[in-house]
């Protein structure tokens, strides 16, 4: 059976059209994952995206995360509550002066808890300044990313309250796929 997957796209072509959120009321670090793991990304994507039906990495070996996560003007930026991963941005410079939020979101639990925006804010605030990290790259002049109809109910509300503008909208059929975890009933909301 097939499931009808709206995808938009949206972006942020000005530093200025940054509209950071409030931080969330609790103890939130967020902090960069300066080490290329694939076994903590990997930890991350199936946490983050279990739920929501992210696949497209779970077929990766160990050498192509390496090498995803190894490429120049790529970072991990986690966040921590109280020291635990509550979730994570990945961002990712693009031949033509972009730079893309491959993946950002949160693990089940701390959804509902203000630490996305918090986490949004950061990840873009980080994409405008990645060639000050990465002095090969050229300097960003333009953050995007994508969001799709299996993503969470807040997803779209967040990324346009952060100040980006809707680009372009697809529409596709995809075959129905079943959750992968990052195991059944890992979190009470989401069987």
């Amino acid at each position: 059976m097939n499931t009808v997957v709206t995808t938009w796209y949206l972006e942020q072509t000005d530093a200025a059209a940054q509209r950071p959120s409030a931080a969330p009321p609790e103890e939130v670090r967020i902090v960069r994952a300066e080490v290329p793991s694939p076994e903590f990304s990997r930890f991350l994507y199936a946490s983050v995206g279990g739920d929501i039906q992210w696949t497209d990495r779970l077929g990766l070996t160990y050498a192509e995360w390496e090498e995803a996560l190894g490429r120049p003007g790529t970072e991990t930026w986690v966040a921590y509550d109280r020291g635990t991963p509550a979730g994570y941005a990945e961002i990712a410079a693009r031949d033509d002066g972009s730079v893309e939020i491959v993946y950002f979101g949160l693990i089940p639990a701390f959804r509902g808890r203000r630490i996305g925006g918090h986490l949004l804010s950061c990840a873009v605030a980080r994409a405008w300044d990645l060639a000050d990290r990465w002095p090969d790259l050229a300097p960003t002049k333009r953050v995007w990313l994508h969001t799709c109809s299996l993503d969470g109910p807040h997803a779209m509300d967040n990324y346009l309250r952060r100040g980006f503008v809707l680009c372009d909208t697809k529409t596709a059929e995809e075959p129905e796929r079943p959750n992968p975890g990052p195991w059944p009933g890992s979190h009470p909301e989401h069987p």
